[in-house]
């Protein structure tokens, strides 16, 4: 069972981390990719790359491209064909290693239906469910549609009212199908004041099998985790002991070897646990079990699959510390986390505080709507949770991002919010706490940091003349004059009026800033009594400008500007990048507020977009499997009442 060469059967920061992870192993690696990801960093983190011409969902295209490679093993990362027991088993057919579970251990725990019933044979509780997906009112409102295979938060939908299933039902299966393969949903119970707590656990082909202790996975978004921790808050010994033999229970009763996660859902106020599902697959969230047991779980995948046995017991698992990890996506908070685009002109960690980073992108990248928004996941580890709270929150802050809109100052809210540092963070708790999702900057933020952009670039643009070079901007052969700079950021349009002054120094308003000196990438200014070094990158006609607490792009506003067309009245747009998956009205058509007119579908979610007043259609601006913009018009209504 010895290998020498692994073809990672995946993308992005999770390719990488199996990259690294092989490497150190003594293996070989194979990435594989698709034309748009030929510049993920991935492709070149491996010794060779394969090119696919379909998709990560092709088992045919796996097994081609570790023949192409060389590989003699396929580790499938997470997502994709992680859990895909047909897969495993081609690969093992195809006389290659499979880094992961038995093929028949994941048909037993991958699908969530079945799961539920090997967890109640082992005396595991379970939430009230059904696969009957019009058996509603066996299950009781609310409840929650999920998709039988796969994991991820796709595929899921919280239904209070039963005019709501149908559609939550068919939403599902179509997320599903897209992201697994797989239509089939089931429905469960939802409980609103619950915590998502998992169980990390590792067997061999011996028969050893151990846990590593509990995560707690319960700030999310769209059913989609956002920070994860070990220990979670709220386990004591007790409860820890109590779920561990849960996990291990259900481990025992498939034969589970390789690295495993059983999670369980935790009513928040009587602590009782119930059995969701086991993820047969390396998690999106293994690196604060690392952190904290000092295990390194993508190795002991490797070990465990080229036969050795694991070498320790329960009792030589020792926890240290906590870890906090948070997922670094592109999106935008402040309109509902829509996912966005663009290409990241800055992506920069400080050097400290020190954190741990697993990136699937770098400065340059092109950030689409093709796949899952995550750029980054970024985990402190301390001694206690609270320290790993602060540092986690400076280390983002001190991030050097730009070009795409992120989650990042929502993340630092939440990380220093009062209710997340008491532990109090059910799965409700975007909704409950509402942290802020963008950082509002005082005045005296602004204004160092609109007077480093624009001092910036006086520097820059006096190193780039072509004449005249040693000559200050803006000089004659009289008294200096005061130059202007528009910009904008936020929303906001900042002015700077500033002037040179022989002496080197600017009048900037009522004060005066010295540069202390300028790079291609930075500027040491002291201004207000105040002196920093800030990060500055210039892409296109935007300088992303580095302060305290965050990165600020600041558009620099023409000075002629060009006047555009109209757009169009009453015309309903895209609110991210996209494909039009369903127009589901017609010209003519009398909707009513809140009617579903478009389904768009980006980084593999759906979107619906509702009419946000009653009216009737007067255009369709879009067809079914059109790709469009962020603010491209999709259809025009004419509501009603309207002069």
């Amino acid at each position: 069972m010895t290998f020498s060469s692994v073809l990672v059967a995946n993308r992005g920061e999770i390719a990488r981390r199996i990259i690294r992870g092989a490497r150190s192993f003594g293996a070989r690696t194979v990435a594989v990719y698709v034309e748009a990801d030929r510049h993920s960093p991935h492709v070149l983190d491996a010794d060779q790359a394969v090119r696919i011409d379909t998709g990560y969902l092709d088992v045919g295209a796996m097994l081609d491209a570790a023949r192409r490679g060389g590989a003699d093993a396929v580790h499938p990362g997470y997502g994709y064909l992680a859990e895909n027991a047909d897969f495993a088993t081609a690969v093992i057919g195809a006389g290659l290693v499979w880094i992961g579970p038995p093929p028949g251990a994941m048909a037993a725990l991958g699908d969530k239906l079945a799961a539920k019933q090997l967890a109640a044979s082992c005396g595991v509780a379970t939430l009230t469910s059904s696969d009957d997906p019009t058996a509603a009112s066996t299950v009781g409102y609310p409840l929650m549609v999920k998709a039988a295979a796969g994991g991820g938060g796709k595929g899921m939908r919280i239904v209070h009212d039963p005019a709501h299933l149908d559609e939550a039902v068919a939403g599902a299966r179509r997320e599903a199908r897209g992201a697994f393969g797989d239509d089939r949903v089931f429905l469960e119970r939802y409980v609103a004041r619950a915590r998502h707590i998992e169980v990390q656990i590792l067997g061999d082909a011996f028969g050893a099998l151990v846990h590593l202790g509990e995560r707690e996975c319960s700030v999310q978004r769209r059913h989609q985790k956002l920070i994860e921790e070990s220990p979670s808050p709220i386990v004591d010994d007790a409860m820890r002991e109590a779920m561990g033999a849960a996990a291990l229970a259900l481990g025992r009763a498939s034969g589970y070897q390789s690295a495993g996660t059983v999670e369980f859902l935790v009513d928040d106020d009587t602590r009782s646990f119930y059995f969701l599902e086991v993820n047969t697959r390396l998690q999106v969230e293994h690196c604060v079990t690392e952190e904290v047991t000092g295990i390194d779980i993508v190795r002991e995948q490797l070990r465990i699959s080229a036969g050795e046995p694991l070498g320790y017991g329960q009792d030589d698992v020792v926890f240290s510390g906590h870890a906090i990890e948070v997922r670094l996506c592109a999106e935008d908070p402040e309109n509902g986390f829509l996912p966005a685009t663009g290409r990241l002109a800055a992506f920069e960690v400080a050097d400290e505080p020190r954190v741990r980073l697993e990136s699937g992108v770098n400065a340059g990248c092109e950030v689409t709507v093709a796949f899952d928004p995550l750029l980054a996941k970024v985990i402190a580890a301390a001694p206690s949770r609270a320290e790993a709270a602060a540092t986690l929150a400076l280390a983002l802050e001190r991030m050097h991002i730009g070009g795409v809109a992120t989650n990042r100052d929502f993340l630092v809210a939440t990380l220093r919010h009062e209710q997340f540092i008491a532990g109090d963070t059910t799965t409700d708790f975007v909704e409950r706490a509402a942290p802020h999702r963008a950082t509002a900057l005082t005045d005296d933020e602004w204004r160092w940091a609109s007077t480093a952009a624009a001092l910036w670039l006086q520097q820059w643009n006096r190193s780039h003349a072509t004449v005249l070079e040693t000559i200050p901007s803006g000089w004659r052969n009289a008294r200096l004059p005061r130059q202007r700079l528009q910009l904008v950021a936020q929303g906001r349009e900042v002015t700077v009026d500033y002037a040179s002054r022989r002496d080197g120094t600017f009048d900037v308003g009522d004060g005066v800033a010295r540069v202390h000196d300028a790079t291609e990438h930075a500027i040491d200014l002291e201004f207000d009594h105040r002196r920093r070094l800030a990060r500055v990158t210039l892409a296109d006609s935007t300088l992303h400008v580095q302060h305290p607490r965050g990165t600020l792009a600041f558009h620099v506003v023409p000075r002629f500007a060009i006047g555009i067309g109209d757009e169009v009245q009453g015309g309903l747009v895209a609110p991210m990048p996209g494909v039009v998956t369903d127009v589901r009205v017609e010209v003519g058509q009398l909707v009513e507020a809140g009617d579903t007119l478009v389904v768009m579908e980006a980084m593999k979610m759906e979107h619906l977009i509702n009419s946000p007043a009653a009216g009737v259609i007067g255009a369709i601006l879009v067809v079914t499997g059109q790709q469009v913009e962020r603010g491209a018009s999709l259809v025009v209504l004419d509501t009603l009442g309207a002069t």
